[in-house]
C-alpha cells in the first residue's frame, strides 16, 4: 500500500472514490463524500462537509464549519472564511426534492475570498480575486477584483490580488 502524501485527521471520514492532492490537510470531524476532488496544498478546517462530486482546486483554504454542497466549484487559491454558507437549490422543499440534476451551479473563481458567515446563493459566479465581506449575502454575479458587502451584497470598491483595497 502506498503511503499517503496528504493528512486526514482520524476523526474525519473520507468516502470511497475521493481524490485528495499532495500536501493537503483535512482536520477534525470532516466528511468528504464520494466523487469529490481536492487539489494540492489545501487546508480543510474542522467540521467541514464536502459533498459528492465537488471540485476544489489547489491552494484552497476552507475554514471551520463550512459545507461545500454539490454544484459548487472552488478554483485555485480560494479562501472560505469560517461558517460561510453555500446553497445549491433556490427553492428547496423537504417533501419535494428536485434532485441533483436540478442543482444550480456556483463557481468561485481563482483567488476569491469569502468572509466569515457570508452566504452565497446558488447559481452565481464570484470573480477572480473578488472579496466578499463577512456576513454579506451574494445574490448575483460578482465581478473580478470587486469588494462586496451588505445584504444583499453590493460592490463597495475594488481590491488587488493581494486583498489590498484600490480605488
Amino acid at each position: 500500500m502506498k503511503e499517503q502524501d496528504f493528512f486526514v485527521h482520524e476523526s474525519s471520514y473520507i468516502d470511497d472514490g475521493v481524490i485528495i492532492g499532495k500536501n493537503s490537510k483535512i482536520w477534525h470531524f470532516c466528511h468528504v463524500q464520494a466523487g469529490a476532488r481536492i487539489g494540492c496544498n489545501c487546508s480543510i478546517g474542522q467540521n467541514v462537509n464536502i459533498a459528492a462530486n465537488v471540485k476544489i482546486g489547489n491552494d484552497v483554504k476552507i475554514q471551520n464549519n463550512v459545507s461545500v454542497y454539490e454544484g459548487v466549484e472552488l478554483e485555485d487559491g480560494v479562501f472560505c472564511g469560517p461558517s460561510c454558507v453555500f446553497t445549491n437549490d433556490l427553492t428547496p422543499r423537504a417533501r419535494y426534492p428536485k434532485g441533483r440534476e436540478n442543482y444550480k451551479k456556483t463557481q468561485i473563481k481563482e483567488g476569491a475570498s469569502i468572509g466569515a458567515n457570508a452566504t452565497i446563493v446558488c447559481g452565481h459566479t464570484i470573480g477572480r480575486y473578488a472579496m466578499v465581506a463577512a456576513g454579506a449575502v451574494v445574490t448575483k454575479d460578482i465581478p473580478d477584483y470587486a469588494l462586496v458587502a451588505g445584504v444583499p451584497a453590493v460592490v463597495i470598491g475594488k481590491v488587488d490580488k493581494y486583498g489590498n483595497r484600490v480605488e
